[in-house]
């Protein structure tokens, strides 16, 4: 229960957790946020990490004076751990291949491998660029992908593709917006208000899929 809440706080306050993080490890500071972006993209059993909220964070704390984070270095340092978390994902699933649907593996969620199944049967390719904003999902799709046996050369373009938009559209969002001052003074609320738009996506489609049952 004490890791649960300690998580929550986190995520909530991950802000407030990051400028001391930045304060106790100055440069290593790069090398945790890559390993949590790292994460987790890269294995299925840690889609509860921060993604969203954290590239937030991070572009807002990039913006204080003084410069403690540059916007620049995130950039590419969370884009190559985005982009390297997929590729392990997807070739993960391909070592695996169809052999994840007949076994059962203790550590794979049955129901998410199953709603990023159906969803990257509806989508396709595009599965990669719509999944980089839905938690839980983004996580699976590049691993869903890969049992699928997408060629890498489409999964190269579209994880690409999925990766910088989602990698830039955060944390130029944090960087631009994160600090003026009802953003500043309300934090916590702004990042409930995104962990909710992320979940909005997965919602409506089930949703709609019950309604068209009926």
């Amino acid at each position: 229960m004490d890791l649960i809440y300690s998580f929550v706080d986190f995520v909530l306050h991950i802000d407030k957790h990051l400028i001391e993080i930045v304060g106790n490890y100055h440069v290593w500071t790069y090398l945790l946020l890559f390993a949590i972006i790292f994460c987790e993209t890269g294995f299925v059993v840690t889609p509860f990490l921060p993604g969203d909220s954290l590239l937030f964070a991070a572009g807002t704390i990039s913006a204080l004076d003084g410069n403690p984070l540059n916007i620049t270095m995130l950039l590419v340092i969370l884009l190559i751990a985005a982009f390297g978390g997929d590729n392990t994902n997807y070739w993960i699933g391909r070592a695996i291949g169809q052999k994840v649907y007949e076994k059962d593996y203790k550590l794979i969620n049955r129901k998410n491998l199953n709603k990023t199944h159906d969803f990257y049967e509806k989508h396709g390719g595009k599965t990669l660029i719509i999944a980089r904003f839905m938690p839980i999902v983004r996580t699976f799709a590049p691993f869903i992908a890969g049992v699928g046996k997408m060629t890498y050369k489409q999964f190269l373009l579209f994880s690409g593709a999925g990766n910088i938009i989602w990698v830039g559209f955060f944390l130029l969002a944090g960087y631009f917006f994160g600090n003026i001052p009802f953003v500043k003074n309300n934090f916590s609320l702004v990042i409930i208000l995104i962990i909710l738009i992320s979940v909005m996506p997965p919602v409506v489609v089930a949703v709609k899929q019950r309604f068209s049952k009926e």
